[in-house]
């Protein structure tokens, strides 16, 4: 049997290690140390922030910006459907009600429409949303400038999920750094990872202060262990921030080969009429951290995205449909939901191609070789 071709698998640089060695020779292996504080200001260095925590993952930072702006039970916070579950979840750990919003076409992201709509229909039915959680998709940034114009409009706070778009540039600053606050991942499968790992970004010192001190258990500055507010252990570890460190040093050559894996999809697979990509606006740079493909059954003869992906999956290539909308999963099903069909549309017929950066142009070969012979 062929090689197994991943959707997106890690891929280490040179100098992972030494940030590694170094931390098993001086003995720091435990949460905290040289490498956590570099690695935070790394991110902010890149991203232009000013503060960084590093955490265990990227769903500990939403909770953690959740319950820095204050989010209770009974309160409620309005989401992009059109997620992965990290995102919503967090919301009902404190409590609180996800109100989800359907996507626009364009770039596939939270409708500005719709989360109009969604605010003004909750503050006539008595509930103001506490916050406002939005998603790059896939690296694709949002309509940043159009969604905070209506979350300044009614005064809610914003919580940036760029765990998908860490390299993405919108009129050319980076995403991440636009938000209230900002959320980073780092899981197995982003562009850069640290097996396991988050960041919450923000510009409030004392905010990220703060939510370092409740990402270790909210422990007072006392000779003993003393709790005066609930805490997480959610604090990432020396070892784990060494990875981290090695990887922002090739994250300029990720976010490259990514965006070379899109451009050869494109081009190798332009004359199939049922095959149709998600855009960069004129003023956007994505990190195109997966490629996504739109397969149109009235365009391709009847075959749809499962078609093809099962057959990739006959030969060892893993592939993967777009995320199932949140307001669309059981666990959500008796939240809010505006908007149309968009995002359910977009799940139906979306299929994310394998797009690590450390494939070959052999693997790329093959994996196109094996679409066409559907079509």
């Amino acid at each position: 049997m062929n090689k197994r071709i991943y959707l997106s698998s890690p891929h280490m640089g040179v100098k992972e290690l030494d940030f590694v060695h170094e931390a098993f020779e001086t003995n720091w292996v435990a949460p905290l140390g040289k490498n956590v504080d570099g690695f935070e200001q790394d991110l902010c260095n890149y991203t232009g922030v000013e503060y960084a925590a590093a955490l265990t993952t990227g769903t500990a930072a939403i909770h953690l910006a959740l319950v820095l702006l204050g989010v209770l039970a009974g309160d409620e916070v309005v989401c992009q459907s059109f997620t992965f579950a990290g995102s919503a979840n967090p919301i009902t750990y404190q409590g609180a009600t996800p109100i989800f919003v359907d996507s626009e076409s364009e770039t596939w992201n939270m409708s500005p429409d719709f989360l109009q709509e969604a605010i003004r229909d909750r503050i006539r039915k008595g509930k103001k949303p506490k916050a406002i959680i939005y998603v790059h998709l896939y690296g694709m940034p949002a309509k940043i400038d159009e969604i905070h114009r209506i979350a300044n409009e009614y005064e809610i706070p914003l919580i940036e999920d760029a765990a998908e778009a860490l390299g993405s540039l919108y009129k050319n600053k980076q995403a991440g750094s636009f938000g209230d606050f900002g959320i980073l991942s780092f899981n197995g499968n982003k562009i850069i990872t640290t097996s396991g790992g988050g960041a919450l970004l923000g510009n409030d010192k004392g905010s990220i202060e703060k939510a370092r001190f409740l990402a270790t258990q909210a422990r007072d500055n006392a000779p003993h262990y003393q709790h005066s507010t609930i805490g997480y252990n959610y604090r990432m570890s020396n070892i784990v921030a060494g990875i981290g460190r090695g990887q922002m040093i090739v994250i300029d050559e990720r976010v490259k080969q990514r965006r070379e894996n899109y451009s050869f999809y494109k081009e190798e697979l332009k004359n199939y009429e049922c095959f149709s990509f998600v855009k960069e606006a004129e003023n956007v740079k994505a990190n195109r951290w997966l490629t996504t493909v739109l397969i149109d059954p009235k365009k391709s003869g009847g075959s749809t995205r499962d078609d093809v992906r099962i057959k990739l999956e006959s030969e060892n290539i893993e592939s993967r449909p777009l995320w199932k909308p949140m307001h669309k999963q059981p666990v959500f099903r008796d939240a809010p939901y505006y908007g149309d069909t968009i995002s359910e549309s977009l799940f139906e017929k979306g299929l994310c191609l394998p797009s690590g950066s450390n494939m070959t142009d052999n693997d790329k070969q093959r994996i196109v070789e094996v679409i066409k012979t559907l079509f």
